[in-house]
């Protein structure tokens, strides 16, 4: 046997198990060492896809923090020939995710990755903001400090435009409210602002209005996981 590399999601909201494919189970059955995100959380996503998983049979590594160490218990775990899951906190491996870095290394290896089909909060929140979805870039966190955020905002607002394309950020849920006025009062009145909150949970929004609309509409952001696009094109 050679060894093998699952991509394996996991749910954007606790308990939410609906939105992911049958097949994922048969593949967590399958390997033998999971390097994750958060072991605590991967452990109890495990116990909720089936109470049938004996959690301590498997060998857990907690790769947060990329290390050296981490990266050469990888290779090998590959070297043994293991079939290894990489499992983000939240979403699909690989994409915002530290995860990315052992995939890289299977790559560099030569090993069989099998990325599986699960949600995605940023594509999600894409495919339901009526932006356009055939040129779109991903920015993760825009900058703290309030000067800077506005700078790098109208910075993406112009490149939207000029680019015809979607700008896809985030932020830390305790701080969503602080942004979402900041972009309402920052980008042109005329350029769509999409907020997609709650992904896959029963409280999921999703809206997309102009900058001046949403000044008349103003949601409750604080603590929710949330996405922000914007789309300035033509």
């Amino acid at each position: 046997m050679q060894a093998k590399v699952y991509l394996i999601p996991t749910v954007l909201y606790e308990g939410q198990t609906d939105c992911l494919p049958a097949y994922i189970l048969p593949a967590i059955k399958e390997c033998n060492v999971f390097f994750v995100e958060n072991e605590r959380t991967a452990r109890r996503f495990l116990k909720l896809l089936s109470k049938e998983i004996i959690i301590d049979d498997y060998e857990w590594y907690n790769i947060k923090e990329t290390t050296h160490e981490l990266i050469n218990s990888f290779k090998n775990k590959i070297a043994a020939k293991k079939t290894i899951g990489i499992m983000s906190e939240a979403g699909c491996p690989g994409i915002a995710d530290p995860g990315q870095k052992f995939v890289q290394v299977a790559q560099e290896m030569n090993v069989v990755v099998k990325p599986l089909v699960g949600p995605n909060s940023i594509l999600l929140a894409l495919m339901a903001s009526g932006l356009n979805g055939q040129q779109f870039q991903f920015l993760g966190y825009l900058p703290i400090e309030v000067g800077e955020r506005i700078k790098s905002l109208q910075k993406l607002e112009s490149e939207s435009k000029q680019k015809n394309c979607t700008q896809i950020f985030i932020e830390t849920p305790y701080r969503n409210n602080q942004l979402f006025e900041i972009i309402i009062k920052t980008c042109s009145p005329n350029t769509l602002v999409c907020v997609a909150v709650d992904l896959t949970a029963e409280t999921e929004m999703i809206k997309t209005m102009t900058a001046q609309q949403w000044k008349k509409q103003k949601p409750e952001l604080h603590k929710r996981p949330a996405l922000f696009l914007i789309y300035a094109g033509s």
